[in-house]
């Protein structure tokens, strides 16, 4: 049976990416794991409608990525804030700064330091049962 002649679902990166597949969502989490938290500051950050971004925290929210906490009850406002997987998808976002730093890098960029030693953030993907990078050895996919 091939991947393509599957049930439907059965793939983790195809889940995955039904919820995270797109631009905003993903900045919205860039943004929020660099301390962000309020609609206007994802707004300005972002420079993205509110409608989209209403629709965009809704869905993080309902995907349980963020939390909607209220800070204000006069005028009443929430915030969001990140919840285990929303934090879980800080490396993802790194590994496709790596990626887009190599192959789409031209240009001014973004470098990512960090915080203690001031040094460049690098990131490899590794598996964790056999320590090699992913990338360097074939991988099967084992459809049940």
């Amino acid at each position: 049976m091939s991947l393509k002649d599957s049930p439907p679902g059965i793939c983790p990166i195809a889940r995955s990416l039904a919820v995270l597949g797109d631009t905003w969502s993903m900045l919205i989490l860039r943004d929020a794991n660099s301390g962000l938290t309020r609609f206007d500051q994802f707004k300005k950050s972002l420079g993205i409608a509110p409608t989209m971004l209403t629709k965009r925290l809704e869905m993080l929210t309902e995907e349980k990525l963020l939390e909607k906490r209220r800070y204000s009850e006069r005028p009443p406002r929430d915030e969001y804030v990140l919840t285990q997987a929303g934090r879980d998808y800080w490396p993802v976002l790194f590994a496709i700064a790596a990626w887009g730093r190599k192959h789409r890098g031209d240009g001014d960029l973004i470098w990512f330091k960090d915080a203690e030693k001031g040094t460049d953030v690098k990131p490899v993907v590794i598996d964790a049962q056999t320590g090699a990078e992913i990338g360097t050895r074939a991988i099967q996919m084992i459809v049940p």
